[in-house]
């Protein structure tokens, strides 16, 4: 299975899921929802863990360089990946309604608590810290490693860093597959399998467009900068686009990038300074993702899609992705404490939406590098005297 790419072993598990759910007594059945339960607990043991470990060192590592560069760079990334969000929501709360509408009311998503399968023990694994107090001590960390000279500290967070991409990339991640086949065998007793399986691909396709349209956005205001044309500038980045897809890692498109910026005009200082860092922390597509996968499971599950709530998450999750890319499914995994606190969602909810994501995490690194690109542009124009 290791030669399985991560996407196909979730489709896998998926299919595999329904196929138990519909054919399988419940004792069986009852076998996964155990094992989703322990998954589940340990999972909620790591997310304040994985919050401190990839915000605290991306802040302090942001916090070091060039001076104007390094703000405009970090700022016009932020501000990208906030319209990116908001973008999602204009689409999810306009679409939806009449994407989702006749599939979730028709009943089929009521009450899933009331249909599926017990487990036949839980087991209770505390968190270290709430989510919240891992958020304030992660920034409280990060801004203080910015802020002082010596590098100690940060040291060491660079190796707890690399602790827990290790737990992701070796327990969390190769688990997963197993955690999601999990809920869909439940899901598939309960007789609520149809209706999210047609949910995830009217989702999927309206990712995919809100993903072309955010790079015709940027490359349009990034032209608009520099005065060149946008759409021979993003057909110039699409080497990087589909290297992207197929690498599914923005820092490992990284020389491609770099190259193909160059080539559309950013000069090589502003090319060698910028792409790095906007891989790590320009996330515009996976916030995209992200966003509309949350509105769509919250539709289905009736909670709250007020502006200002989704607003305050967008907010915090361009900040708390920093540094996610470094990992598979990293972005995805950086916002679970976000999607617990903020959101109110629960385990199922949580797994649903790493399904949602990690199926259409290339497209999502691939619309956050090509966008690098634009971004890469617009600083080298408004710096151009420096």
């Amino acid at each position: 299975m290791k030669r399985i790419g991560l996407l196909p072993r979730i489709i896998i598990a998926i299919l595999l899921g329904i196929l138990i759910g519909a054919f399988m007594p419940n004792w069986f059945i009852r076998i996964f929802t155990t094992l989703n339960e322990v998954f589940g607990n340990f999972l909620g043991f790591a997310i304040p863990l994985i919050i401190i470990a990839f915000i605290a060192p991306g802040i302090g590592e942001i916090g070091k360089g060039a001076g104007k560069f390094l703000g405009l760079t970090a700022g016009l990334a932020y501000l990208s990946t906030i319209v990116a969000g908001i973008l999602a929501y204009i689409a999810a709360s306009s679409l939806f309604p009449v994407l989702l509408g006749n599939t979730v009311k028709s009943g089929a998503y009521d009450n899933p608590g009331e249909t599926t399968l017990a487990p036949f023990f839980e087991l209770e694994i505390p968190a270290v810290m709430g989510v919240m107090s891992a958020l304030v001590l992660a920034f409280t960390l990060g801004l203080g490693m910015a802020a002082i000279k010596g590098n100690s500290l940060k040291n060491i967070m660079i190796d707890f860093r690399s602790i827990i991409e290790l737990v992701i990339s070796k327990v969390i991640i190769p688990l997963l597959p197993l955690h999601i086949l999990g809920i869909f065998a439940n899901m598939t007793q309960g007789g609520q399998v149809q209706t999210i399986m047609t949910v995830f691909g009217k989702v999927f396709v309206l990712i995919i467009a809100l993903h072309l349209t955010m790079l015709v956005i940027q490359y349009t205001v990034s032209g608009a900068i520099s005065r060149k044309n946008p759409f021979a500038m993003l057909k110039g980045m699409l080497p990087a686009y589909f290297t992207a897809l197929g690498t599914q890692s923005s820092a490992s498109t990284i020389p491609v990038t770099l190259e193909r910026a160059k080539r559309i005009g950013v000069r090589e200082k502003v090319a060698d300074f910028s792409v790095p860092l906007l891989a790590t922390i320009h996330l515009s597509g996976s916030t995209i993702t992200l966003v509309s996968c949350a509105m769509a499971v919250m539709y289905m599950n009736s909670l709250e899609l007020s502006f200002g709530l989704i607003l305050q998450f967008i907010l915090m999750l361009g900040v708390t992705m920093i540094a996610a890319p470094g990992v598979p499914g990293g972005a995805v995994m950086a916002a679970l404490g976000l999607l617990d606190t903020m959101l109110g969602f629960d385990g199922t909810m949580l797994a649903l939406m790493m399904a949602l994501y990690l199926a259409q995490d290339s497209f999502g690194t691939a619309c956050n590098v090509t966008g690098d690109g634009a971004i890469a542009n617009a600083v080298d124009k408004l710096t151009a005297n420096k």
